[in-house]
């Protein structure tokens, strides 16, 4: 039943992805590999929207540390913990909690000795700003006690570069850069000092490559130099040499001119949906205090409210008129969902 509700969670959840954004690239997927202990390890912007790309682009169920302060009420804990979502504690949380991570950290090693695969975002927290921050600890840790207890084990570290274009706009454009592989074994616990430093070394400086990197004492000057050039935010490559030539060697974009049509069918669409609209727009976002939670509870939006207001109005006409009006009501919402949001 688990492989079940899982194998249905992430068709669903690939398909809510395609709907909502306008297009998400996948890079390098090949460098996974399948039957091995994996340790994906991302930059973190758009809060749980980034473990919910990785999750369901990766090719692998995977387990992910998130952090604990999502899991406050019950049924959300129950929903997050059954897609195979483990909490993770930090100072903010209190220093009570901080031993509870103990378990969770032995549970990652029970998982990586059977050839499972974790996911952590070793920044420790969210921000859309387009810099890799200084990386914790923390997966050094898992990685340690996981050699030590089962030390025939060999993992497989991949730095993710997650780039979006309008992380906390709707629709978006995503990135999905995996890295090269980074092999792990027995050889780390001779100087655990010393690999701690040159793990953080080898994947920071991996996810300065994968995704965009804008050093924090001349970031707001560059970024308004990158958005003046109108740069695409989801080539990491590109954008990295430019900001390195000092905007010399840039690749300006011309702007899109506005897309009426475009703008007429989301108009379209927003009347078809207007009751989970209205809930989005004067309930759910004037309560979000971090902006990079905006995609993500507008997505919770998308996978939840919307597809039971679709179905009401469906039952309604099927019941008042006829079933082909119910029909004609849900492929007239599809049409206009991927015309607002592929167009």
């Amino acid at each position: 039943m688990k492989q079940i509700w899982l194998y249905s969670m992430r068709a669903y959840l690939r398909l809510a992805l395609f709907f909502y954004f306008k297009k998400i690239e996948i890079r390098n997927a090949n460098n996974i590999h399948k039957n091995e202990a994996v340790i994906f390890l991302g930059n973190h912007q758009n809060a749980l929207l980034d473990a919910l790309l990785i999750a369901t682009k990766n090719g692998r169920f995977s387990y992910f540390l998130t952090r604990a302060a999502v899991f406050n009420k019950p049924l959300v804990s129950k929903i997050l913990k059954s897609l195979q979502m483990l909490p993770v504690y930090r100072i903010r949380d209190g220093w009570g909690n901080l031993n509870k991570n103990n378990s969770v950290f032995s549970k990652s090693s029970k998982l990586l000795s059977e050839k499972n695969a974790i996911g952590i975002f070793p920044e420790g927290s969210h921000s859309l700003n387009r810099t890799v921050r200084p990386l914790s600890k923390g997966f050094t840790r898992i990685i340690f006690e996981t050699l030590e207890r089962y030390p025939d084990t060999k993992i497989q570290l991949i730095p993710v570069g997650l780039n979006f274009k309008h992380a906390a706009k709707f629709s978006d454009t995503a990135l999905i850069n995996f890295g090269t592989s980074i092999q792990v074994g027995r050889e780390l616990l001779k100087d655990k000092n010393k690999s701690v430093l040159k793990l953080k070394e080898q994947v920071s400086q991996q996810l300065r490559e994968l995704t965009i990197h804008i050093e924090s004492e001349n970031y707001e000057s560059t970024i308004q130099n990158l958005e003046g050039l109108n740069v695409d935010f989801t080539k990491p490559e590109e954008v990295n040499q430019c900001i390195a030539s000092n905007f010399e060697n840039c690749k300006k974009t011309t702007p899109k001119t506005s897309n009426a049509l475009k703008r007429l069918f989301k108009i379209l669409l927003i009347i078809n949906l207007f009751i989970p609209y209205l809930i989005w727009k004067k309930i759910a976002q004037p309560k979000i205090k971090e902006i990079e939670f905006t995609s993500t509870f507008r997505f919770a939006i998308v996978i939840s409210l919307v597809p039971v207001f679709i179905l009401l109005v469906m039952l309604i006409l099927g019941f008042v008129f006829q079933i082909k009006f119910a029909f004609m009501y849900l492929i007239s919402v599809i049409v206009l969902a991927l015309l607002s949001v592929k167009l």
